[in-house]
């Protein structure tokens, strides 16, 4: 099992920006597939973006495109979740997860999940 610790999740402003970072453990962080989902408070928890072990290969959500990117940094074991442009849309807890096989990023597939961080955009 991986242990999975997020952080940067706070209160901004529309139209600013945060980053969320996610620790990893495991002695083979460089082989994972990593993603981060959210939920907004009475929705269903929603995919976000991912990114392949090598870095080589990242997918997004419609609604991140363009204004969030997913970085790794294999010698940290972190995922980072860059976000610019927030919207009051984007008021969600956050979760990091690492999933079991490339390519297949729904919650079914998720191995393990971290704690989640609050993000809320105020108008």
């Amino acid at each position: 099992q991986v242990q999975l610790v997020e952080s940067g999740g706070g209160l901004v402003q529309a139209g600013g920006s945060l980053r969320l970072s996610c620790a990893a453990s495991g002695r083979t962080f460089s082989l994972y597939t990593m993603g981060w989902f959210r939920q907004a408070p009475g929705k269903e928890r929603e995919f976000v973006a991912a990114i392949t072990w090598s870095g080589d290969t990242t997918t997004y959500a419609d609604s991140a495109k363009g204004r969030f990117t997913i970085s790794r940094d294999v010698a940290k074991k972190t995922v980072y979740l860059q976000m610019n442009s927030l919207k009051t849309e984007d008021t969600a807890v956050y979760y990091c997860a690492r999933f079991r096989y490339r390519g297949n990023y729904t919650e079914d597939s998720v191995a393990d999940w971290g704690q989640g961080t609050q993000v809320t955009v105020s108008s």
